[in-house]
């Protein structure tokens, strides 16, 4: 019974997900579950301090001399924001275009969270069903010559499928689902930061105003640490 209530809750659990959602969007699960364990590669601290690097490079040679700097760039937001930068595109099409972007961003990753969300809804439901035909298979093998003493572990083990539902949502997909939420909120504000630090060396301001527009982005603590590193 404990490895058909698994079988019940787990596979319930991602048949409802099929069915919800797109399949290329549920056969994604195994790599988000892989992004919310690893280290976000976007930090501010690193960022900020590049497009300040930029900034003093556009302000002294121009524009264009950003050409190799982009092929470089560590993010591909980043390298298309400076790259119509160094080419030349007006700053409301760069704006437009990389706000776009990000809204496009946020969107997948919220689809993302959403399936998440749904699995932790999913999964006590599937526990709950589970049992529900555990305690059947028990209440239809009763007989004449049922051991009554045997009755109780087969109702413990009945229970496992609930068990391991409302174990999964709250230790695994909405925890899980909580901290994709977490990384995207980082993931977005990063992107913002680069994109007010694209339009801010396009519009030609001072590579100090640059720093002190993207430092507005951080909290007291955070610019510190940029601070001591630079």
């Amino acid at each position: 019974m404990v490895p058909t209530a698994a079988m019940i809750v787990f596979g319930g659990t991602f048949g409802t997900l099929f069915i919800a959602f797109p399949m290329k969007d549920v056969l994604t699960i195994p790599k988000l579950i892989g992004f919310t364990f690893s280290k976000n590669p976007l930090e501010p601290h690193t960022i900020i301090p590049q497009m300040i690097r930029y900034a003093e490079k556009a302000r002294k040679d121009g524009l264009l001399a950003l050409e190799a700097d982009v092929q470089a760039a560590p993010d591909e937001f980043l390298k298309k924001g400076m790259q119509m930068v160094s080419d030349g595109i007006d700053i409301k099409t760069v704006r437009e275009m990389l706000e776009t972007e990000l809204a496009f961003i946020a969107t997948r990753h919220a689809g993302g969270i959403a399936m998440f969300e749904a699995a932790g809804g999913f999964a006590p439901t599937m526990g709950i069903i589970g049992t529900v035909m555990g305690m059947v298979h028990i209440l239809g093998s009763l007989g004449g010559d049922s051991d009554p003493a045997a009755l109780a572990p087969a109702i413990g083990v009945a229970f496992i499928a609930t068990l391991y539902g409302v174990f999964s949502a709250n230790l695994l997909w909405l925890p899980m689902g909580t901290k994709l939420k977490k990384r995207s909120e980082e993931e977005i504000l990063v992107r913002e930061l680069m994109l007010e630090g694209i339009l801010s060396i396009q519009a030609g301001d001072n590579p100090q105003i640059v720093e002190e527009k993207l430092k507005g982005y951080l909290s007291p603590a955070v610019r510190a640490t940029i601070t001591k590193e630079e």
